[in-house]
């Protein structure tokens, strides 16, 4: 006989039915279409209105302002509906976020995003598919797979390459690495003398050449491979921070004769400060001379591919063993949408791993196509539907044009830095990237600008401190800062095809201005 259960439990009970029906009705699903598209569209219509009265890339606020606003939020108890929700949502993110469509947003390598890809960016996080397994993903896989092979085309690493999507530059540069130590691990044993020597004993033999200029993702790889930071040699560069061929074949030699084993040499195409493009053929040469493998960081550079005018500057990168590409950068993509791409598409053996209840060996290159074989990821996102999407409907040649936009107009902005006395320009544009400094003259006898002794070091260095700090905080533009030999510079990033040499030029007053009054109160 089965027991009724209490009055308490069946109250209970009911509450636990209750609120197990409601939050089924939240599930994406056929009965819940219509809720899904009501709630979408009030999320679309509130992101639109939102962009289309920004006036200016941020708010200005202060951490100390907005944190009280978010604390007191109680994530204990959920909110009477969608349209609430997202009433508290513009309060908390919207009103103040940074906004990378805006003009003048010249800060990071965050690009305005094409509508294409955020269409695909709808598709494809309500179906969620995961491209770990074929059995997960079916089209996606094939879809992905064909971004790569068009890719991979473009950079002209012939017929064998392959390679996976990834979350970004960094991942891509660890991926790439991985795979580079693990081969030149897999060379040494063929030694007799090191045949038997265990892992960390090798790894300690291996060294990477990188330019100074080269992304701190490099060290960071080296660190999470056992190689340390200082598995890393740092080779100097020219006057336009590209790495200098002579100077990387004296440290390749140096190495050498201390017993060490170039495990990679790594060019930058695109570096984060300087958009400098290393001389590619010459480090290929290099590369194969000491047999070293050649992977080529072309994060930001890497959209050249789809230039009109400049896709030159990328000649010499079909003779990489692997090379990075961060879609969400000049590809005009949201994040997160990068790849790795390798000659030879054999070595991407080196990270496969085989799970039973995943992916078992006994299907490996069989028509499962599952791409979890070549990726240091599991679940991973269908990313690639961003790019797809983007290509089927603006072409390449759109995505070329709006980047070589805004290379030109570095190059306009370069010049009129170039002449202007109360500038310093670290070096010409290259890309889309300018690094200065606000340096006007001395006062002279009567405090007038216009003296011929320029500012001491460290004027300068806490006056350019100050003024990115205070343009920020001004909210009316958004720039970057860096440092070069040790002094603090500022630096426009420039990726939206819309920003006008004019739009630059007010930015630059406002730097001019703000300085200025710096200046004057350290004066006085």
């Amino acid at each position: 006989m089965t027991l009724l259960p209490q009055t308490e439990e069946r109250a209970d009970f009911g509450a636990r039915i209750e609120l197990a029906l409601g939050a089924s009705n939240q599930l994406f699903n056929a009965r819940n279409s219509p809720r899904y598209v009501a709630d979408v569209l009030q999320a679309v219509n509130l992101v639109a209105t939102k962009v289309s009265r920004v006036d200016r890339p941020f708010t200005g606020i202060a951490p100390a302002q907005l944190a009280p606003a978010v604390e007191a939020v109680d994530l204990e108890a959920p909110l009477a509906d969608t349209a609430a929700a997202l009433e508290e949502l513009e309060a908390l993110y919207l009103r103040d976020a940074v906004y990378f469509h805006d003009s003048k947003y010249a800060a990071h390598l965050n690009c305005p995003v094409v509508i294409p890809a955020l269409v695909g960016e709808a598709v494809l996080s309500a179906v969620n598919s995961s491209l770990d397994t074929w059995d997960q993903s079916a089209g996606a896989t094939l879809m992905e797979r064909r971004l790569i092979d068009w890719t991979a085309g473009r950079l002209g690493l012939g017929p064998s390459a392959d390679g996976v999507f990834t979350s970004g530059g960094t991942q891509s540069n660890l991926q790439a690495l991985l795979i580079a130590r693990n081969h030149a691990v897999s060379k040494l044993r063929q030694n007799p003398a090191f045949a038997s020597e265990r892992l960390p004993g090798l790894l300690d033999r291996l060294r990477i050449f990188a330019s100074e200029a080269s992304h701190f993702s490099i060290e960071k790889s080296a660190s999470l491979l056992g190689l340390g930071y200082d598995g890393v040699i740092q080779v100097g560069c020219d006057a336009r921070q590209r790495m200098d061929p002579a100077a990387l074949r004296e440290a390749l030699v140096a190495s050498r004769a201390r017993g060490e084993f170039p495990l990679a040499i790594v060019a930058t195409a695109g570096t984060t400060d300087f958009g400098s493009i290393d001389p590619l053929a010459a480090l290929s040469t290099l590369a194969e001379e000491f047999g070293a493998w050649l992977h080529v960081d072309a994060a930001y550079g890497g959209g050249l591919i789809t230039s009109l005018r400049y896709k030159h500057l990328l000649d010499g990168v079909g003779a990489a063993d692997s090379v990075t590409v961060d879609y969400h950068k000049t590809f005009f993509q949201p994040v997160s949408s990068s790849a790795i791409l390798l000659r030879d598409g054999a070595m991407m053996g080196h990270v496969a791993y085989y799970a039973d209840y995943l992916n078992p060996q006994s299907t490996a290159g069989t028509v499962s196509l599952n791409q979890v074989d070549k990726s240091i990821q599991t679940t991973r996102r269908f990313d690639a539907l961003k790019l797809w999407l983007t290509l089927r409907i603006m072409g390449p040649d759109g995505i070329g044009a709006l980047l070589d936009e805004s290379i030109d107009l570095a190059r306009q902005a370069g010049e009129l830095l170039a002449h202007d006395p109360d500038f310093e320009l670290a070096a010409p544009a290259q890309l889309s990237t300018l690094v200065f400094r606000y340096l006007p003259q001395a006062p002279d006898s009567q405090g007038n600008l216009g003296g011929t002794d320029g500012l001491d070091g460290e004027t300068a260095d806490a006056l350019n401190l100050h003024i990115r700090q205070a343009v920020f905080a001004s909210g009316k533009a958004v720039i970057a800062g860096t440092k070069v030999q040790g002094r603090h510079y500022l630096k426009f990033t420039l990726l939206n095809a819309e920003t006008t040499l004019e739009d630059l030029q007010e930015i630059l007053a406002l730097v001019r201005s703000i300085g200025a009054g710096y200046l004057a109160g350290e004066r006085a």
